[in-house]
Protein backbone atom coordinates (compact mmCIF):
# COMPACT_ATOMS: atom_id res chain seq x y z
CA UNK A 1 0.00 0.00 0.00
CA UNK A 2 1.67 3.44 -1.13
CA UNK A 3 2.16 5.68 1.91
CA UNK A 4 0.03 8.69 2.28
CA UNK A 5 1.02 11.80 4.02
CA UNK A 6 -2.67 12.62 4.27
CA UNK A 7 -3.79 9.69 5.37
CA UNK A 8 -1.38 9.45 7.98
CA UNK A 9 -2.72 13.16 9.25
CA UNK A 10 -6.12 12.04 8.55
CA UNK A 11 -5.47 8.24 10.84
CA UNK A 12 -3.29 10.90 13.37
CA UNK A 13 -6.10 13.21 14.15
CA UNK A 14 -8.69 10.13 14.46
CA UNK A 15 -6.78 8.51 17.30
CA UNK A 16 -6.92 11.94 18.68
CA UNK A 17 -10.32 12.26 18.56
CA UNK A 18 -11.32 9.01 19.66
CA UNK A 19 -8.78 9.57 22.88
CA UNK A 20 -10.67 12.97 23.28
CA UNK A 21 -13.70 11.42 23.48
CA UNK A 22 -12.62 8.67 25.90
CA UNK A 23 -11.26 11.23 28.20
CA UNK A 24 -12.82 14.42 27.83
CA UNK A 25 -11.37 17.77 28.24
CA UNK A 26 -8.00 16.28 30.36
CA UNK A 27 -7.18 14.65 27.09
CA UNK A 28 -7.34 18.18 25.39
CA UNK A 29 -5.15 19.75 28.29
CA UNK A 30 -2.62 17.52 27.85
CA UNK A 31 -2.25 17.66 23.95
CA UNK A 32 -2.29 22.12 25.08
CA UNK A 33 0.21 21.61 26.85
CA UNK A 34 2.22 19.13 25.01
CA UNK A 35 1.89 21.13 22.01
CA UNK A 36 3.62 24.23 23.92
CA UNK A 37 6.44 22.13 25.15
CA UNK A 38 7.02 20.34 21.84
CA UNK A 39 6.95 23.88 20.25
CA UNK A 40 9.53 25.56 22.93
CA UNK A 41 11.87 22.83 22.25
CA UNK A 42 11.91 22.93 18.37
CA UNK A 43 12.80 26.90 18.89
CA UNK A 44 15.50 25.70 21.11
CA UNK A 45 16.96 22.93 18.78
CA UNK A 46 16.33 25.40 16.08
CA UNK A 47 17.59 28.39 17.85
CA UNK A 48 20.73 28.84 15.22
CA UNK A 49 18.46 28.84 12.61
CA UNK A 50 15.42 30.81 13.79
CA UNK A 51 16.88 33.75 15.32
CA UNK A 52 18.37 36.40 12.77
CA UNK A 53 21.30 37.65 15.01
CA UNK A 54 23.66 36.26 17.63
CA UNK A 55 22.05 36.77 21.21
CA UNK A 56 25.41 38.72 22.11
CA UNK A 57 25.74 40.70 19.37
CA UNK A 58 25.94 44.31 20.47
CA UNK A 59 25.68 45.86 17.09
CA UNK A 60 22.53 44.02 16.35
CA UNK A 61 20.39 47.56 16.05
CA UNK A 62 19.86 50.79 17.47
CA UNK A 63 19.87 51.08 21.21
CA UNK A 64 16.42 50.05 23.39
CA UNK A 65 14.42 49.94 19.55
CA UNK A 66 10.98 49.35 20.23
CA UNK A 67 9.18 46.05 18.31
CA UNK A 68 8.65 46.46 14.76
CA UNK A 69 9.07 44.05 11.80
CA UNK A 70 12.61 44.00 11.76
CA UNK A 71 13.66 43.27 15.51
CA UNK A 72 10.39 41.29 16.52
CA UNK A 73 11.31 42.36 20.14
CA UNK A 74 12.40 45.16 20.02
CA UNK A 75 16.43 45.87 21.06
CA UNK A 76 17.78 46.06 24.72
CA UNK A 77 20.35 48.67 26.12
CA UNK A 78 23.43 46.69 24.36
CA UNK A 79 21.75 46.96 21.30
CA UNK A 80 20.86 43.08 21.56
CA UNK A 81 18.13 41.84 19.59
CA UNK A 82 15.36 40.57 22.44
CA UNK A 83 13.69 37.74 19.90
CA UNK A 84 17.23 36.22 19.20
CA UNK A 85 17.92 36.05 23.02
CA UNK A 86 15.05 34.70 23.78
CA UNK A 87 14.85 32.29 21.19
CA UNK A 88 18.67 30.96 22.57
CA UNK A 89 17.73 31.78 26.18
CA UNK A 90 15.18 28.66 25.88
CA UNK A 91 17.96 26.78 25.56
CA UNK A 92 18.94 27.47 29.09
CA UNK A 93 16.21 27.12 30.89
CA UNK A 94 14.67 24.12 29.45
CA UNK A 95 18.02 22.19 29.85
CA UNK A 96 18.51 23.52 33.16
CA UNK A 97 14.95 22.56 34.43
CA UNK A 98 15.04 19.23 32.78
CA UNK A 99 18.06 18.36 34.31
CA UNK A 100 17.34 19.63 37.81
CA UNK A 101 13.62 17.41 37.07
CA UNK A 102 15.84 14.13 36.39
CA UNK A 103 18.38 14.31 38.67
CA UNK A 104 16.49 15.23 41.54
CA UNK A 105 14.00 11.94 40.18
CA UNK A 106 16.29 9.69 39.69
CA UNK A 107 17.89 10.17 43.56
CA UNK A 108 14.70 10.74 45.17
CA UNK A 109 13.22 7.35 43.33
CA UNK A 110 16.00 5.19 44.18
CA UNK A 111 16.21 6.46 47.95
CA UNK A 112 12.51 6.22 48.16
CA UNK A 113 12.25 2.55 47.04
CA UNK A 114 15.47 1.39 49.39
CA UNK A 115 14.00 2.95 52.53
CA UNK A 116 10.48 1.88 51.75
CA UNK A 117 11.57 -1.55 51.79
CA UNK A 118 13.86 -2.30 53.98
CA UNK A 119 12.85 -0.12 56.52
CA UNK A 120 14.25 0.08 59.98
CA UNK A 121 16.83 2.32 61.42
CA UNK A 122 17.97 3.47 57.95
CA UNK A 123 14.56 4.46 56.82
CA UNK A 124 13.79 6.10 60.10
CA UNK A 125 17.12 8.10 59.64
CA UNK A 126 16.53 9.37 55.67
CA UNK A 127 13.14 10.14 56.53
CA UNK A 128 13.89 12.44 59.19
CA UNK A 129 16.74 14.11 56.73
CA UNK A 130 14.12 14.01 53.79
CA UNK A 131 11.30 16.03 56.29
CA UNK A 132 13.87 18.37 57.21
CA UNK A 133 14.83 19.68 54.28
CA UNK A 134 11.50 19.18 52.87
CA UNK A 135 10.56 21.76 55.61
CA UNK A 136 12.44 24.47 54.19
CA UNK A 137 10.66 26.76 51.05
CA UNK A 138 11.96 25.89 47.88
CA UNK A 139 13.36 29.25 46.80
CA UNK A 140 14.90 29.63 50.10
CA UNK A 141 16.81 26.31 50.15
CA UNK A 142 17.60 26.78 45.98
CA UNK A 143 19.01 30.16 47.05
CA UNK A 144 21.00 28.94 49.32
CA UNK A 145 22.61 26.59 48.04
CA UNK A 146 23.16 28.73 44.80
CA UNK A 147 25.25 30.96 47.13
CA UNK A 148 27.13 28.46 48.01
CA UNK A 149 27.92 27.30 44.68
CA UNK A 150 29.97 29.24 41.57
CA UNK A 151 27.78 30.71 38.97
CA UNK A 152 27.18 28.42 36.35
CA UNK A 153 24.55 25.53 34.26
CA UNK A 154 25.90 22.44 36.70
CA UNK A 155 25.43 24.80 39.75
CA UNK A 156 22.11 26.09 39.18
CA UNK A 157 21.00 23.05 37.71
CA UNK A 158 22.23 21.27 40.98
CA UNK A 159 20.63 24.01 43.39
CA UNK A 160 17.42 23.26 41.82
CA UNK A 161 17.42 19.21 41.81
CA UNK A 162 17.95 19.26 45.85
CA UNK A 163 14.92 20.73 46.75
CA UNK A 164 12.88 18.35 45.36
CA UNK A 165 14.60 14.66 46.18
CA UNK A 166 12.18 15.06 48.94
CA UNK A 167 9.16 14.99 46.56
CA UNK A 168 9.96 11.80 45.22
CA UNK A 169 10.90 10.55 48.16
CA UNK A 170 8.34 10.92 50.09
CA UNK A 171 5.92 10.05 46.96
CA UNK A 172 7.73 6.66 46.37
CA UNK A 173 8.28 5.31 50.11
CA UNK A 174 4.72 5.86 51.16
CA UNK A 175 3.50 3.64 48.04
CA UNK A 176 6.64 1.23 48.42
CA UNK A 177 5.74 1.03 52.02
CA UNK A 178 2.04 -0.27 51.17
CA UNK A 179 3.24 -2.38 47.55
CA UNK A 180 5.55 -4.14 49.51
CA UNK A 181 2.80 -5.90 51.56
CA UNK A 182 0.84 -6.99 48.64
CA UNK A 183 0.69 -10.61 48.05
CA UNK A 184 2.19 -10.93 44.62
CA UNK A 185 5.29 -9.01 46.53
CA UNK A 186 4.99 -11.72 49.53
CA UNK A 187 5.17 -14.51 46.53
CA UNK A 188 7.90 -13.38 45.00
CA UNK A 189 9.62 -13.25 48.30
CA UNK A 190 8.50 -16.61 49.31
CA UNK A 191 9.86 -17.93 46.05
CA UNK A 192 13.47 -16.29 46.57
CA UNK A 193 13.47 -13.17 44.61
CA UNK A 194 16.21 -10.90 45.56
CA UNK A 195 15.04 -7.71 46.77
CA UNK A 196 16.47 -5.82 43.99
CA UNK A 197 14.28 -7.87 41.40
CA UNK A 198 11.11 -7.02 43.94
CA UNK A 199 12.03 -3.41 43.74
CA UNK A 200 12.50 -3.37 40.07
CA UNK A 201 10.08 -5.92 38.79
CA UNK A 202 7.30 -5.22 41.43
CA UNK A 203 6.80 -1.68 43.06
CA UNK A 204 8.98 0.26 40.52
CA UNK A 205 6.33 -0.18 37.67
CA UNK A 206 3.27 0.28 40.29
CA UNK A 207 4.73 3.90 41.11
CA UNK A 208 6.37 5.29 38.03
CA UNK A 209 2.70 6.30 36.68
CA UNK A 210 2.28 8.70 39.61
CA UNK A 211 6.42 9.41 39.18
CA UNK A 212 5.25 10.80 35.60
CA UNK A 213 3.04 13.14 37.09
CA UNK A 214 5.19 14.63 39.70
CA UNK A 215 7.72 15.14 36.87
CA UNK A 216 6.13 17.38 34.86
CA UNK A 217 4.87 19.37 37.66
CA UNK A 218 8.71 19.92 39.10
CA UNK A 219 9.73 20.64 35.95
CA UNK A 220 7.14 23.74 35.50
CA UNK A 221 8.45 24.63 39.36
CA UNK A 222 11.93 24.21 38.45
CA UNK A 223 11.36 26.78 35.57
CA UNK A 224 10.54 29.34 38.46
CA UNK A 225 12.56 28.79 40.57
CA UNK A 226 15.80 28.80 37.67
CA UNK A 227 14.30 32.11 36.69
CA UNK A 228 14.13 33.35 39.82
CA UNK A 229 17.41 32.45 41.02
CA UNK A 230 19.15 34.20 38.04
CA UNK A 231 17.26 37.00 38.47
CA UNK A 232 18.50 37.67 41.84
CA UNK A 233 21.99 36.95 40.40
CA UNK A 234 22.78 33.68 41.92
CA UNK A 235 21.98 31.43 39.42
CA UNK A 236 24.01 32.39 36.17
CA UNK A 237 26.81 34.66 34.63
CA UNK A 238 26.03 37.27 32.46
CA UNK A 239 27.84 35.58 29.36
CA UNK A 240 24.91 33.01 29.65
CA UNK A 241 21.67 33.68 27.76
CA UNK A 242 19.00 33.55 29.84
CA UNK A 243 15.40 34.68 30.39
CA UNK A 244 16.07 35.20 34.15
CA UNK A 245 19.24 37.16 33.14
CA UNK A 246 16.83 39.08 30.73
CA UNK A 247 14.33 39.99 33.44
CA UNK A 248 16.93 40.98 35.65
CA UNK A 249 18.56 43.82 33.06
CA UNK A 250 14.88 44.78 31.86
CA UNK A 251 13.35 45.55 34.69
CA UNK A 252 15.38 48.68 35.30
CA UNK A 253 14.04 49.98 32.14
CA UNK A 254 10.27 49.61 32.79
CA UNK A 255 9.33 52.68 34.28
CA UNK A 256 10.59 54.98 31.15
CA UNK A 257 8.52 52.72 28.84
CA UNK A 258 10.37 50.02 27.32
CA UNK A 259 8.47 47.53 28.22
CA UNK A 260 9.07 44.84 25.92
CA UNK A 261 12.87 44.13 27.61
CA UNK A 262 10.78 42.34 30.55
CA UNK A 263 7.20 41.49 29.00
CA UNK A 264 8.80 38.74 26.47
CA UNK A 265 11.04 36.57 28.63
CA UNK A 266 8.48 36.99 30.92
CA UNK A 267 5.67 35.74 29.29
CA UNK A 268 7.73 32.75 27.61
CA UNK A 269 8.52 31.84 31.36
CA UNK A 270 4.87 31.70 32.22
CA UNK A 271 3.93 30.03 29.21
CA UNK A 272 6.59 27.31 29.16
CA UNK A 273 5.43 26.79 32.70
CA UNK A 274 1.86 26.21 31.67
CA UNK A 275 2.60 23.92 29.15
CA UNK A 276 4.29 21.92 31.96
CA UNK A 277 1.66 22.20 34.35
CA UNK A 278 -1.26 21.31 32.01
CA UNK A 279 0.91 18.06 30.84
CA UNK A 280 0.70 17.06 34.26
CA UNK A 281 -3.15 18.20 35.30
CA UNK A 282 -3.63 15.85 32.05
CA UNK A 283 -1.67 13.11 32.90
CA UNK A 284 -2.66 13.49 36.16
CA UNK A 285 -6.54 12.91 35.49
CA UNK A 286 -5.88 10.39 32.45
CA UNK A 287 -4.04 7.91 35.13
CA UNK A 288 -6.29 8.36 38.09
CA UNK A 289 -7.71 4.60 37.80
CA UNK A 290 -11.08 6.16 38.69
CA UNK A 291 -11.22 8.27 36.01
CA UNK A 292 -10.89 5.14 34.10
CA UNK A 293 -13.93 3.67 35.02
CA UNK A 294 -16.41 6.29 33.61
Amino acid sequence: MKYSPASSVGSLFGRMSAMGKKYGVEWWILVAGAVVILCVILMAALAPVIAPYNPHDQNAGPQLAPPSPRYLMGTDDLSRDVFSRVVFGSRTILGVAVLAAIISSLCGISLGLVSGYTGGAFDKFLSLVMDSVYSFPGLILAITFAAMLEPGIISITVAVAVIYIPTYFRLVRGQTLSIKEELYVEAARAIGASGFTILWRYIFPNVIATVVVVFSMNVADAIMIEAALTYLGLGLPPSIVDWGMDLAMGKKFLASGQWWMITFPGAMIAILALGFTMLGEGLAEILNPRLLER
